[in-house]
């Protein structure tokens, strides 16, 4: 009987373990927050967010048990109502998150290598971010004294800081490659042009079989593609995208004797206020064959206020918009990270230059067209 006993309590607990072993938990700590607060659960695929789960705190507490999944996921964790996000990492391993109400920057999620790595970095940013509110009010109080020799020596300070950060997250990059996080950081590098090509190609090439098949690396890939084919000296890809009224538009047919690709956005507040310049340059040069071709970053549902803006801002000259955000097909074809972005063509479509603005934009087009 004793046997017949001891057999069931160990085919229990193989069985509740089988059953744990499908699944894991995130039992989440929030100071500061009352009771029924909401916690959204989001999963990141594609550059794209959809919330997946909503949590309740209570007593300071939310949990939640999920199944688990091939891979490490990217995920969020935000209050309802809030705009800010605190990133974590599944990895099928129990998660433990802690939310401060007055400091989501300081909070974070423990469980797995991932996070642990990712919280590691954070460290080493929070003493890079603190050096640099000391060198901003340093600064601050130089230009307030009208001290010219010290404000000198505190902008070389920071830019002394900046190439220390650069090289913080090159060096993370090349120590962790096979963490999902490094390949988010070193986008972001080769988004902001920190890091070349063939440095980005060269983790990517070191890389294990399974991290190389990761969607991250692939979106990398095609970026660096992108960017080859979108530089000085390259023949601009051709594109088409619906205009204002509906009918589709390619570059190839709005081709002058010189053109210029313009990125923008009607929410892009750096954009409207280089608008009046790239107006002032068309009206001067357009009858010496200066054309202009804009695509805009608008959301889906932005589409009225994108005509307005173009009408406000008496931009008259081509316009299409495929209403995508950050996901237009057009800006990942020419590996577009920031806005506004500009492309300066020859009546080939040969790219001769690229994100003129200003004064520099006029004194180009008129070294050309005068």
């Amino acid at each position: 009987m004793r046997q017949l006993f001891a057999l069931f309590i160990t085919f229990l607990f193989i069985s509740c373990n089988n059953t744990d072993s499908n699944t894991y938990t995130l039992n989440g700590t929030a100071l500061g927050y009352a009771d029924g607060t909401k916690v959204l659960v989001y999963d990141i695929e594609n550059n794209q967010t959809k919330v997946t789960d909503t949590l309740e705190i209570t007593g300071g507490k939310f949990s939640a048990t999920y199944p688990k999944e091939e891979g490490v996921k990217i995920q969020l964790l935000r209050i309802d109502g809030s705009r800010n996000n605190l990133i974590y990492f599944s990895e099928n391993e129990p998660l433990k998150a802690t939310l401060y109400k007055d400091s989501l920057g300081a909070s974070y999620v423990t469980g797995g290598k991932q996070n642990e790595l990712y919280n590691d970095f954070n460290k080493g940013m929070d003493d890079l971010n603190k050096q640099k509110q000391e060198i901003a009010e340093a600064f601050r109080v130089a230009q307030s004294q009208q001290d010219g020799i010290l404000v000198n020596e505190i902008r070389a300070q920071s830019q002394a800081l900046s190439l220390k950060e650069r090289n913080y997250k090159i060096d993370f990059v090349n120590e962790n490659k096979n963490s999902v996080f490094s390949i988010m950081l070193l986008a972001e590098l080769f988004g902001k042009e920190e890091v070349t090509s063939a440095q980005a190609v060269e983790v990517i090439n070191d890389l294990n079989p399974n991290m190389a098949e990761h969607p991250l690396v692939n979106t990398l890939k095609e970026s660096i593609e992108a960017k080859k084919k979108a530089e000085i000296g390259g023949i601009a890809p051709d594109f088409s995208a619906p205009s204002p009224t509906g009918e589709m538009v390619s570059l190839k047919e709005t081709l002058g004797k010189y053109t210029i690709i313009d990125f923008w956005a009607s929410w892009c507040r750096p954009c409207r206020m280089e608008n009046p310049n790239v107006v002032k340059v068309y009206n001067k040069y357009h009858d010496k064959g200066l054309n202009i071709i804009s695509v805009s970053l608008d959301r889906a549902n932005q589409k009225e206020r994108w005509l307005k803006a173009i009408e406000d801002d008496q931009m008259d000259w081509y316009h299409v918009s495929n209403l995508k955000f950050w996901q237009d097909p057009i800006a990942r074809q020419y590996n577009v990270r920031s806005i506004p972005a500009t492309f300066l063509l020859d009546e080939e479509g040969r790219i001769i230059d690229k994100n003129l603005r200003g004064p520099a934009l006029e004194q180009r087009i008129a070294s050309l067209l005068d």
